[in-house]
């Protein structure tokens, strides 16, 4: 440690690895500095300089310098498991990108090592969970002021990609390459979250569609409806073909309802009594009442609506800032590595269902089977070897 300062080893100085580097470089992580700077393009090395930082094209090379306590993995996300493991292995403290793996059973890996190394700080760079808006959200669910969870939707389709985006590299939007589409390398955050807050599903039936829109072997648009405990349901959509787009995030429950609308303004309301007393209690007077006007369902509730500012940039800050404060005073984690197997399970299980046509348990998720049903897609595509 320097100056009781972390010495993170970035892997991958791309957009995000470039931007957590700014962050560093600028004051914005008071406890962290830039120890070096690891890029397979050898013309990386002009941007390490203006850093004033050490620069490698192997990674390995760079965990075995001794100018850096951590990395974070800013990488193809095949990658980020391997690269884990291996870092843990060495003795590094390890910050994975989003998703920790591509598929549970490469997920599950690393976060099952990362268990036989208890003095070394694992985690994944959730930076959403670092928002005020869904922080705040997080603790209404929790206290549990507005009972428990009916029904819960987020249309997320934001995302739109024009062509030429899928056609950066050959890597982008195949089966071999990054593992999937708009779950993988999109929606990761959504899909988190949603778990984050209302809880982990037990089962998804989806409907996913592959190339709908854009020239592509991967899903490009998908529905999917999700059973939870106690009989509660959820639907996620989501595309990367829709211009305008639509983010809106319904929660409702036994005693309210939560709505978000573009991730940064929220309406909660909540009903004098849990919504089953009310129907329970009311008599046909007011039953009539309500039917004609004479009786405004706005007397049975309050709501209240919070619009938040923007956080962008502050929240992946916030995360550095808390990885480093995990491994200088043992911090509470904001997103421990183990919390990133839900969002790759829950996008696997989603792939699953719309290559069966099944409903598919989350509880007790087939991995075997998915893994046969994406080396398939693998083979078809015939420039990336298989997984296992």
């Amino acid at each position: 440690m320097a100056e009781d300062k972390v010495r993170l080893g970035i892997i991958g100085l791309g957009a995000e690895g470039g931007m957590y580097a700014k962050f560093i470089d600028g004051g914005m992580v008071p406890n962290m500095v830039i120890g070096a700077i690891c890029d397979i393009l050898p013309e990386k090395k002009e941007a390490a300089d203006e850093y004033g930082v050490p620069f490698y094209t192997d990674y390995k090379e760079m965990i075995a310098s001794g100018n850096v306590d951590a990395i974070v993995t800013t990488v193809p996300h095949y990658l980020h498991p391997e690269m884990g493991i291996y870092g843990l292995e060495h003795g590094m403290h390890t910050l994975l990108e989003k998703p920790v793996g591509v598929y549970t059973k490469q997920a599950r890996e690393v976060i099952e090592f990362a268990e036989t190394k208890p003095d070394l700080k694992f985690g994944v760079f959730f930076n959403q969970r670092t928002n005020p808006l869904y922080k705040d959200l997080k603790a209404i669910m929790d206290s549990g002021e507005l009972g428990k969870l009916r029904h819960t939707s987020w249309i997320i389709t934001t995302w739109w990609r024009p062509q030429p985006y899928y056609a950066q590299s050959d890597w982008r939007a195949t089966w071999g390459g990054e593992g999937g589409g708009v779950l993988v390398n999109q929606a990761p955050h959504q899909l988190d979250l949603w778990q984050w807050m209302c809880g982990v599903p037990k089962s998804v039936f989806a409907k996913a569609q592959y190339g709908f829109r854009r020239d592509i072997v991967v899903e490009d648009e998908v529905n999917a409806l999700v059973s939870f405990e106690d009989g509660a349901t959820g639907t996620f959509i989501t595309c990367t073909h829709d211009l305008p787009g639509t983010d809106r995030l319904e929660i409702l429950c036994d005693k309210g309802k939560i709505v978000v609308e573009n991730s940064n303004k929220v309406t909660i309301t909540r009903l004098k009594e849990d919504e089953q007393v009310l129907s329970q209690n009311m008599d046909m007077s007011a039953v009539a009442a309500l039917f004609t006007g004479k009786l405004d369902r706005a007397e049975l509730m309050t709501e209240e609506t919070i619009e938040y500012g923007s956080v962008w940039g502050q929240q992946h800050s916030d995360v550095l800032k808390n990885f480093a404060d995990q491994i200088l005073h043992d911090a509470e984690p904001l997103a421990p590595g183990s919390d990133g197997i839900h969002g790759v399970r829950l996008a696997n299980a989603i792939h699953l269902s719309s290559w069966t046509g099944q409903e598919v348990s989350i509880d007790d998720f087939d991995e075997e089977s998915y893994m046969r049903e994406l080396n398939k897609r693998i083979a078809a595509e015939g420039k990336f070897e298989q997984r296992s």
